[in-house]
């Protein structure tokens, strides 16, 4: 059955089990696998590895580096195993988060479009090995990689030995939806082509040099599907509350109907406020992004969008099977890029992106917090929201307003952990509504978000932090030994509102 897939047929006694080809790897080397947000990952190699380390009395200890997250399994087992000496640049698993947080596995939070770059200059040191699912090699040894690229192209083309994990799961017709472009080296770069969301630059293969390939193993384990919770009545409120700005823009020669490609950060809340465009007047959209969820394919199904390109695709089961039974539907209408080529700040520029990302919390002049709860335990981290808001034609930041059942104001007087600052935030949306940041000094911001975006049992108090931090002065005022004061009531109290009033 694997026959077919493998064209190079020299590369056929180069198959071997999952514990033999994990024998490459050895204590202190340094590890890049394939996946990006669950899709497309290494899956039985690393859990060989794992084993092995269980196993056998001597260290065994790597550096792991991904596209972003991947399988749940993959960085909970490694974790357990004690494998995982450095992580980098994006997780999402609880077991591997509460190691972070605990100082037994140093991560490093980095921009998704920046990883490969330092890589490629030699300043974070060499991949020893590179695990990548190949859905097919084809006849010149170029691998074709599977739902994902992610960080995948570069690490195979640097790294001293290859892995490939062929994947019998991942159907062939996955080959000619990838473009595999990487850019000419520093610092007589040229610009990188894509001038828009469907312009092919690239190869429909990561092309390596054959004899780098240690072995193959043969797999067929589906992708971990994503946990995105369905819209609900807050989302779609966000969603209007978009809807009514664009519409807003539209009229004053801003926006057309076709908005301008669009990008929507992982995650429940951004794919509702995505799905929420089914509803709206615009059509012809595109999207230029990282991650493709359910909602892009909704908005395919219903004829609102007419082409995406990302680095992944990673979707709910049900929309997994879908797509899997009607690929032929989708592929003229996807390309899967490198994450350094969907996440690059000169295309993001160029296209001009409206960009829709998760804040964690955001504060009353419009600093984000995307990565840290309490300003020091890490959640997941920064992904591609930073690529993405420093470089596109409009920023925007979501979150509901209330969390931990009305506990936790999302909207705080200063952000415990800024990740992006309120020179790159030009829109912020909670269900309570939207406030538009673009032209407006500290604080004429404050008002608004005040106003617009905290929900009324918290707005009273932000108000009455925002006076006496107006009447202590300053191109951005402040309370400091207030600023924390909330997040120092949930701590102590359970709530930002601090402790409950006694009779």
């Amino acid at each position: 059955m694997y026959m077919d897939r493998i064209r190079l047929k020299s590369l056929i006694g180069k198959i071997v089990s999952a514990e033999e080809a994990a024998t490459h790897i050895h204590d202190g080397m340094t590890v890049g696998i394939s996946g990006f947000t669950r899709a497309g990952d290494a899956k039985v190699v690393p859990l060989a590895l794992a084993r092995r380390a269980q196993e056998e009395a001597k260290p065994l200890k790597i550096n792991l580096w991904t596209g972003a997250s991947v399988g749940d399994e993959v960085d909970r087992i490694l974790t357990e195993a004690n494998v995982l000496a450095r992580r980098l640049p994006f997780q999402a698993e609880p077991v591997l988060r509460k190691a972070i947080n605990s100082g037994d596995v140093m991560f490093i939070d980095q921009h998704l479009s920046q990883t490969v770059e330092m890589i490629r200059s030699n300043q974070m040191g060499k991949i020893d090995v590179a695990i990548v699912e190949a859905v097919a090699i084809t006849e010149e040894g170029g691998i074709v990689p599977t739902t994902s690229v992610g960080n995948s192209g570069t690490f195979a083309i640097l790294a001293d030995k290859v892995i490939v994990e062929l994947n019998l799961a991942q159907p062939l017709d996955l080959e000619g939806m990838h473009d595999i472009y990487i850019p000419t080296r520093r610092p007589y770069r040229e610009p990188v082509p894509v001038l828009r969301p469907q312009n092919r630059v690239g190869l429909p293969f990561i092309p390596i040099d054959p004899s780098k390939i240690a072995a193959i193993v043969i797999t067929e384990k589906a992708d971990n599907t994503s946990n995105v919770t369905a819209p609900d009545a807050e989302t779609q409120t966000m969603a209007d509350h978009i809807v009514d700005f664009f519409t807003h823009e539209m009229k004053h020669g801003r926006l057309t109907e076709k908005l301008m490609p669009l990008q929507s950060g992982i995650g429940s809340v951004a794919n509702a406020v995505m799905h929420g465009l089914i509803k709206s007047p615009f059509h012809d959209l595109t999207m230029y992004s990282e991650v493709l969820q359910d909602s892009v394919f909704d908005l395919m199904d219903d004829g609102k969008m007419v082409f995406a390109s990302g680095s992944s695709i990673t979707l709910s089961p049900s929309k997994a099977q879908q797509f899997f039974q009607d690929i032929q539907k989708y592929k003229d209408k996807l390309i899967l890029r490198p994450q350094e080529i969907s996440n690059h700040p000169e295309v993001i520029r160029r296209l001009g992106l409206i960009a829709i990302n998760t804040a964690l919390e955001a504060d009353i002049y419009g600093n984000i917090n995307s990565t840290h709860v309490g300003g020091t335990h890490m959640m997941n981290g920064i992904g591609g929201s930073g690529d993405f808001a420093r470089n596109s034609y409009m920023s925007i930041f979501v979150t509901k307003s209330l969390a931990k059942g009305g506990n936790i104001s999302s909207i705080v007087p200063m952000v415990t952990h800024v990740d992006h600052t309120e020179h790159d935030v030009d829109i912020l949306v909670t269900e309570q509504g939207l406030a538009d940041l673009r032209g407006l000094a500290p604080r004429e911001r404050a008002n608004v978000i005040i106003n617009n975006c905290v929900h009324p049992s918290y707005r009273e108090l932000a108000l009455d932090y925002f006076r006496e931090a107006c009447a202590r002065g300053g191109q951005t005022p402040h309370v400091l030994e207030k600023a924390f004061s909330w997040h120092q009531n949930f701590k102590e109290h359970g709530s930002m509102k601090g402790a409950p009033v006694t009779q």
